[in-house]
Formats: C-alpha cells, structure tokens, sequence
C-alpha cells in the first residue's frame, strides 16, 4: 500500500446500502458525457469500478476493444467480476489498484475513467497526473464526482440539514473531499491538463419508488456501514445522533412532495502530446 493512498479512507466502505446505490449505477446515468466519444476498438480503464456495473457496460460499448477495471478494495472485485460473467462480457478483466500509482506503462489506454473517486483519495491531483500519464497522446480522461454542499431537497428538515454537515465532516476527516464536483476542473488544471470540457448532470428523486430507494439506502447507510463507525469512531456523532438522522431520512422518503437532486461536476480532457 502507497504512503498516499493512506492519506484517505474510503468514507462508505462496501455495506449492503452502499451497494444498493452502487449496482443501480449504469454508463447511461452516471457516464453520459462520455459515451459519445467511445469507439469499438478502444482500451478503457476504469478506476475505482466497485461491483462493475459501469465496468461492463463500456466493456458492451467496446467490443472489439479491452476494458480494466481497477478498485483498492480486492473484495468488492469478485462482485465485479460476477457481474461481467453474467452479461457474458470477455473484453474485460479486474485488478487491484492504487489510482496513485497505476501500475501501467505510459500511454496504455485509449480512456480513463473514474466514476466517484476523486472525492475519496489522499491527493487528486496526483491521481490525475497518474490517469494522464497512463492515457495515450489524443485520449481522453473522464472524471465525474458528485457535489454535496450542492445537493438540494424539499421538504426540508434540520435532521436533513444535520445528515449533510455530519457526512462532509467525517468524509474530510477522513482525507476525502465531499464538494469535489466543483473541484474537478481547478484539480486537472493544477495536474497539468490544459484540453478541458467541463460540464455537470444530476440525478433526481421524486417518485414514490425513487423516493423510498434514495432515503431508505441513505437510512440505513447512517446507522449500519462503515460510514456509521467512522462518525462515530471519529467522535463526530452519537448513537442517538445517527439514528435521529436515520428518522429524518424516512420521513423525507414518506413526503407525497418529496424530491432531491444530487448535482456532478464532470470534466472530459483530450490528453496532448505534450505536457
């Protein structure tokens, strides 16, 4: 393990809450930006592709090319590698890695690829450096993370108020960056990336079955995760805390009017043939 992949801990961890988001997540609703760049041929690489569900769908979008996926957690690599075994995918293969330092040799992929990383790692830039370094002269990195202090929802509540503070302090405290959307371009500025498209899309939540699937994964995922353990571990938040938060999170679910946006800032870069 890398000095700086110590620098931060994976805030959520691989609870069943967790994966109930994380499984939901297909290229169409988490990579529509880059999907129109994508050719047949291409090698992807696909950093921090948790139980793979993105992973084969590029893996499908590439069939005469190759798709990586890579995660730090080998565990969660098995889900990965079922999930690519069920759709009948073998232009894709898994590996543990440290988004730090790939092991890859300079100019390997066509794409790069990083759904919800940045905001969990030591040093972003550092990581964009080493996504830049592995992507071939004209390919593209894509990068898309979520926003938190740009969430928005209705009705509001302070136990949701409460939530959203509780999990940027444990995710900072935890060497991480919740407000990373917003970020993203500023970081691949500051690696050295000058050809940047930089956009955002949301995911939104209103119907009853969105509703009840958004706010009971998020209650359950304040009370039983490892997320639960940080805050509480770290000092952050009360038994008795968390579970008022739990409470507000269903009562949000049950609102008739109920709706949350989740915002992501993405950035698309062309890698030059230069610095």
């Amino acid at each position: 393990m890398s000095k700086a992949r110590e620098t931060a801990v994976y805030t959520h961890g691989h609870h069943e809450s967790v994966l109930r988001s994380h499984t939901w997540r297909t290229a169409a609703n988490s990579a529509a930006y880059l999907l129109g760049s994508l050719q047949p041929h291409m090698k992807v690489l696909d950093i921090g592709c948790g139980p793979g569900t993105i992973t084969a769908d590029l893996a499908a979008l590439v069939p005469r090319g190759h798709v990586t996926g890579v995660d730090h957690a080998p565990g969660i690599l098995d889900r990965a590698r079922a999930t690519a075994a069920e759709r009948g995918l073998e232009n894709v293969d898994f590996a543990v890695a440290d988004v730090h330092a790939l092991d890859y040799p300079d100019d390997t992929f066509c794409v790069v690829h990083a759904h919800q990383v940045l905001q969990h790692v030591g040093d972003p830039v550092r990581a964009l450096r080493e996504m830049r370094r592995v992507t071939r002269p004209g390919g593209l990195i894509a990068v898309r993370d979520s926003d938190y202090a740009a969430m928005t929802w209705y009705p509001g509540s302070p136990g949701m108020d409460d939530w959203l503070d509780l999990y940027r302090r444990v995710a900072r405290a935890n060497g991480g960056e919740p407000d990373a959307g917003r970020r993203l371009k500023s970081w691949a500025l500051r690696a050295g990336l000058t050809d940047i498209t930089a956009t955002s899309a949301t995911w939104t939540y209103t119907t009853a079955d969105e509703r009840a699937w958004w706010s009971g994964l998020w209650a359950d995922r304040t009370v039983a995760s490892a997320y639960a353990e940080r805050a509480t571990a770290g000092g952050h938040a009360t038994v008795e805390r968390l579970r008022a938060i739990e409470a507000a999170w269903r009562e949000w679910g049950r609102q008739e009017d109920g709706w949350f946006a989740v915002l992501h800032g993405e950035i698309l870069c062309r890698k030059n043939s230069t610095p």
